[in-house]
This record gives C-alpha cells, sequence and structure tokens, in this order.
C-alpha cells in the first residue's frame, strides 16, 4: 500500500471515530441537530473506509443496511429500523458462518444463557414488542457466538453490539438511567468497527 493510500484511509478511519464522538457528546448533552448529523453520517464513513479496505462485500452490505436502519429510527419508523438491522446482522452471520471457526459450545452455552435472562427480565416492561424484541435480540445473540467463534477481534464487536442494542431494550422496558444514551452509541460505533476492520480481501502486492 503506498503512502497516499494510507494517508487517505486513516482521515476516512478519523472521520469516523470524529463522528462517533461527536454523537456520543450530543447524546449526553441532548444537542438535536447535532446528534441526528452525526448518527446519519456515521455507517455511512464506515462504509467509506471498509470500501478503502476491501472489506468482503457481506461486510459492507451490513454496513449499508445498518445506515439504513439509524436513519429509520431517528425518523421515528422502529420497526422499520429494526428490520434493517436485522438484515445487518443477517449479512454478518452469513459471513462469519462461511469462514473457518473454532465452534465453541462453552461460548454458545454462555450467550444463550445471557439472551434468556435477558429477555426474561425486561419482558415485562415490553407489552406488545416482546416477541419482536425477543427475536432481534436473538439475531444479535447469533452474531455475537459466530464472530466470537472467528477470533476475539470480531467476537469483541458482536458483544458491544449486543450491550449496545440491550441498552436500547432497557429504555423500551422502561427502566433507564443517566447516561445511558451515550453508552449506547459509543458501544454501537466500536461494535460496528471492531466486527468489520479484521477480515480485508487480500490485495495484490504493488511494486
Amino acid at each position: 500500500m503506498n503512502l497516499r493510500r494510507l494517508a487517505t484511509d486513516r482521515r476516512r478511519l478519523t472521520a469516523y471515530w470524529s463522528a462517533a464522538v461527536i454523537q456520543t457528546v450530543a447524546v449526553a448533552a441532548d444537542i438535536k441537530v447535532l446528534r441526528q448529523s452525526s448518527k446519519v453520517a456515521l455507517m455511512p464513513l464506515l462504509l467509506s473506509w471498509t470500501r478503502s479496505q476491501q472489506a468482503h462485500p457481506l461486510l459492507q452490505a451490513a454496513i449499508l443496511a445498518s445506515a439504513a436502519g439509524d436513519l429509520l429510527l431517528e425518523t421515528r419508523f422502529e420497526l422499520a429500523g429494526m428490520a434493517a438491522f436485522a438484515a445487518a446482522h443477517a449479512c454478518y452471520l452469513a459471513f462469519f458462518v462461511s469462514k473457518r471457526a473454532t465452534r465453541s459450545w462453552r461460548v454458545l452455552a454462555v450467550y444463550g444463557a445471557l439472551w434468556a435472562a435477558l429477555i426474561a427480565a425486561l419482558s415485562p416492561g415490553l407489552g406488545n414488542q416482546k416477541i419482536p424484541v425477543a427475536a432481534y435480540a436473538l439475531l444479535l445473540t447469533a452474531t455475537a457466538i459466530v464472530s466470537r467463534w472467528h477470533n476475539p477481534r470480531s467476537g469483541l464487536g458482536g458483544l458491544l453490539f449486543l450491550i449496545s442494542d440491550a441498552l436500547i431494550a432497557l429504555r423500551m422496558s422502561g427502566r433507564d438511567f443517566p447516561g445511558r444514551g451515550a453508552l449506547t452509541m459509543s458501544t454501537y460505533a466500536a461494535g460496528q468497527y471492531f466486527l468489520t476492520s479484521q477480515t480485508p480481501v487480500s490485495r495484490p502486492r504493488t511494486p
């Protein structure tokens, strides 16, 4: 990789993390315009970087679906936004399942128990959203499992994404706490990065 390309890639990644910091601060300070603009910019910036890294098309598709989900959630189309994120996790699952991995039944058992405990704790406050949330949480949990089977770095991404959406479910169930929104967005941004950053396709060597 030549120096110009490396510098460009670093600028793209810096732009992503800058947007993530702005988003987290804007959520914490409740600055609506800044919160909305930084959120809808977040995934397109990450997509730009993953494309520069020649990430697998399924990973790029996951980021694109996540961008749609962010936009839909910001415009209050919550079920459509959840569907977009479900599509993102389907892309992650398809990618990680297709790769050689060490399948650990311990990881499966731990995450299965975590999903069951989370749904049991939150269900009383979810009302008629109980079934959609449980199904989506199962998809999130599956992503966390297969990404951890792939390697610890992507597994960290899957775990952080799970934590981020669990915090959203906590709000939906009527259980909120100060700083939850900022924590949700910081774990979301980090989770997406770790899920997509470790598996670029091989590039041909340049002389």
